[in-house]
Order: C-alpha cells, then sequence, then structure tokens
C-alpha cells in the first residue's frame, strides 16, 4: 500500500513537470526559486521583503510564463537586461511574447529607492533645472518604487498582462501568496483588484529597498572610508569629474554634496532632474520598431521624454530625460535612453563633442560607428549650458573613464569589461 502512495506521488509529479515543459518552460523555471518546486506549499514569507523578493522573481505574473521583474533587471548584473538576443543587442528588451520590444532601453534599478517623489521644483530654483525632479522610468511617469512595479506586467510590450485582474487571479493561483498577502495586507485584500495589485507593488517596492540594491560598497566606497587607495588614473579621472572647470560632470550627476561632492558617502551621481543632452537617434532600432509594426506614437512623434509624462504639458520639455545614476555604470551598457550606445568611452567622448553648442569638430565621429554622430529629435530643447566643458583630451577621457569603473558595487566587478588595448587604470 505504501510502494502504491509512492508510484501516485511520483506519477503526479511527473504529469505536473511535463505540463509544465508543455507550455513552454521547465517547472523550476514557472515558480519563485526560494520555494524550491512547492510554489503552493512553501513557508509563508516572514515579511514584505521576503515576498517582494518571490513576486520579483516570479514569471508566473507575465502573460506567457516567462518572463519576470528579475528578467529585466537581473539581480547578478546590476539589475539590467543581461540577456542576449536581438532586442538586448539593439538596446532595449524582449517581450514576455518573444516578439515585441520596447523604444527605450531598461535602467538600472541600483540605488533607484534614492530617487524623489516626482515633483515639480520650486518657483525659486533655477529655470535652466527644467522645473521637475524624480520619480521612476525614464520620464518620471511613476511617481515612486511601487508605481513603477505596477507598470511592467500590464505593459503590452513587456509582460504583457491584459488588466490588474488577470494578475491578481495568477497570484491567487499560488496559496502560499494568499496566505501571505492576507497576513500582510488584510484578509479582505482580495475582495477589490486595485488593493490585491497595490498590495503586490507595495511589496516588490520594499524588496527593492533593501541594502541588496544599494550596498555603497564600490572601490569609491571604500576609498571614501580609507579602505582603498585609488590608482594614478583613477585619482586624476576623480580630479576631472569633480571639476566644474574641467568638465560638465557635476552639474548633473552629483546631489547632496559640498559642491566638491567627495565627502558625501552616499552620493548617488545624479541629481534626479530632467535635461536633453540632444543623443542620437537609434536608427536600427526605429527601423525594427517599423519592421514590427510597433509604437506607432513613437514613430511619429520621436520619444519627447519627460513631455510624455502626464503632468507634464510644456513643449519646451520634449526630448529631456531623468539623469541616471552613475552607480554601476560601467557594467550596465547599453547607454542612453535608447540604448544607441554600447561603450562607455563613446558616451565620454559623446558629452565631450556636445561640449560647444554647435558640437566639437574634433569629436564629431561616433567611435563605434566610424561616422557622425547622427540627427537628435529635439535639438532646440538640448541644455547647452549644462553641457558646456573644457576640451578633454585622449588622457582625460582614459582617466574619467577609470574613475567610473570605481563606482562598480564590489558583487559586480567581475561583470566589468576587459580595459581596451593601451588602457591601464592601475
Amino acid at each position: 500500500m505504501v510502494t502504491n502512495k509512492i508510484k501516485f506521488v511520483v506519477m503526479f509529479y511527473m504529469l505536473t513537470l511535463i505540463a509544465a515543459c508543455y507550455n513552454g518552460a521547465s517547472y523550476k523555471d514557472k515558480i519563485p526559486p526560494s520555494t524550491n518546486g512547492l510554489a503552493s506549499q512553501g513557508d509563508i514569507p516572514k515579511n514584505e521583503v521576503e515576498l517582494g523578493r518571490l513576486l520579483f522573481h516570479d514569471v508566473n505574473l507575465s502573460r506567457n510564463r516567462t518572463q519576470s521583474c528579475a528578467t529585466c533587471h537581473d539581480p547578478q548584473h546590476a539589475f539590467i537586461d543581461s540577456r542576449d538576443n536581438e532586442a538586448q543587442r539593439l538596446g532595449v528588451s524582449l517581450g514576455d511574447d518573444n516578439i515585441s520590444i520596447g523604444f527605450r532601453n531598461a535602467p538600472t534599478i541600483s540605488y533607484a529607492k534614492f530617487s524623489p517623489t516626482f515633483s515639480a521644483l520650486p518657483d525659486h530654483a533655477p529655470k535652466d533645472d527644467n522645473g521637475f525632479i524624480g520619480g521612476q522610468f525614464l520620464d518620471g511617469r511613476a511617481a515612486d518604487l511601487a508605481a513603477q512595479a505596477g507598470g511592467p506586467p500590464l505593459n503590452p510590450v513587456e509582460m504583457n498582462m491584459p488588466d490588474k485582474a488577470s494578475v491578481v487571479s495568477r497570484i491567487k493561483e499560488n496559496s502560499m501568496y494568499v496566505a501571505a498577502f492576507k497576513k500582510f495586507y488584510g484578509e479582505d485584500v482580495f475582495n477589490n483588484i486595485d488593493k490585491a495589485y497595490l498590495s503586490m507593488t507595495k511589496a516588490i517596492a520594499e524588496f527593492e529597498k533593501t541594502e541588496q540594491f544599494a550596498p555603497f560598497d564600490s572601490k569609491w566606497d571604500r576609498y571614501l572610508r580609507g579602505e582603498y587607495e585609488l590608482s594614478f588614473m583613477e585619482s586624476v579621472g576623480k580630479g576631472v569629474f569633480f571639476s566644474p572647470n574641467n568638465s560638465s560632470c557635476v552639474n548633473c550627476h552629483m546631489i547632496n554634496d559640498d559642491k566638491a561632492g567627495i565627502r558625501n558617502p552616499r552620493q548617488t551621481f545624479t541629481n534626479y532632474k530632467y535635461f536633453n543632452i540632444g543623443v542620437p537617434e537609434n536608427e536600427a532600432l526605429i527601423e525594427a520598431i517599423k519592421q514590427k509594426g510597433l509604437h506607432p506614437e513613437f514613430i511619429a512623434n520621436k520619444d519627447r521624454g519627460l513631455f510624455d509624462n502626464p503632468q507634464v504639458n510644456d513643449e519646451r520639455l520634449k526630448g529631456k530625460f531623468k539623469v541616471p545614476t552613475l552607480r554601476n555604470v560601467a557594467v550596465t551598457a547599453p547607454y542612453m535612453h535608447n540604448g544607441v550606445f554600447k561603450e562607455l568611452r563613446t558616451v565620454l567622448e559623446f558629452y565631450d563633442f556636445r561640449g560647444t553648442p554647435n558640437g566639437r569638430e574634433s569629436r564629431k565621429i561616433n567611435p563605434e560607428t566610424g561616422k557622425e554622430w547622427g540627427e537628435t529629435p529635439f535639438p532646440s530643447t538640448i541644455d547647452h549650458g549644462k553641457l558646456a566643458m573644457q576640451k578633454l583630451d585622449d588622457g582625460s577621457i582614459d582617466a574619467l573613464e577609470c574613475f567610473l569603473r570605481t563606482l562598480t558595487d564590489k558583487r559586480f566587478e567581475d561583470k566589468l569589461p576587459p580595459l581596451r588595448e593601451g588602457l591601464n587604470c592601475d
């Protein structure tokens, strides 16, 4: 009798495994990794953070059960999309349907918890700061982390769920989730779809607030604590970066500092404001989007950045995007809002090109393409005042690159790309 019971259990497990594989992924790919194959029987998470971690990794929250938050924000690679596919090589991400692609690069969510809630700047703020600060996404349309977490599941080119009710239904498939939601958000949490959906986003946000996303343990942080000595090249790069008379980096990539910026131990290297730096269009991406028949509004109007935020209606703000953190910048390629640049060195040369209103003649060639940089969609709104800098020679750009590599979290240092031939950061 015991033997028959064992046979029944084994057969039941095998049938479950086969059904899961038939749907396009192995059984263990379809559940949060920490539940060890027992998605409906795992222990109830001890707190919201643990629940959020499970939800962050759960592919069941996408239509085809193939994609989670972690798919485009890989915790093993500085929270970017680290997949190797055509979409990623174009600078964007592939959707749950394995066909659709976005028109923006998926930014890292490292240190995202420090972005203030999206809001208008006070009237006395400098006019060239463009009036807004904070929020999540590159246009700030999500006020905070929880609002951001609610976007991708319903985005048709991302996780592709039809509505909130469908997402909540997936959550209710898992008895462990049901028990956890009732424990943390009330016995009646599933009586209201909006409340249940909001609870999911709050849990994910709590996970994203943990030290895992913002450890402050890079070489730069260790240097500030007296635990690491900068090399000659890193020190030179630091000088270039923090000198307002040398580069324009500190115009946008500093906040809550002493103007020298070197004594703030929790510097996130962004002021969370919005600027147009004249990034050229990603022509290869645009062509791919046209071929797939996607994003007609983008094709017609270009990516208008901040102007597409529902709280913004000033056409002078077209083409402005939130300043990204430089934390982990050396391991979070591709770069810019549209993923147009593949190398950090290219970004630095581009900034030097933009150092004068008409572009610096000596930097007019994109080193990745061997051609001129290309057209930018909203040239009239470029923030030339923020970009103004002294001409940087190749040595200064080399040093800047070496310094920026020191902003890599310790756990991601093995992801740093090899230094190109001739560059030595030691």
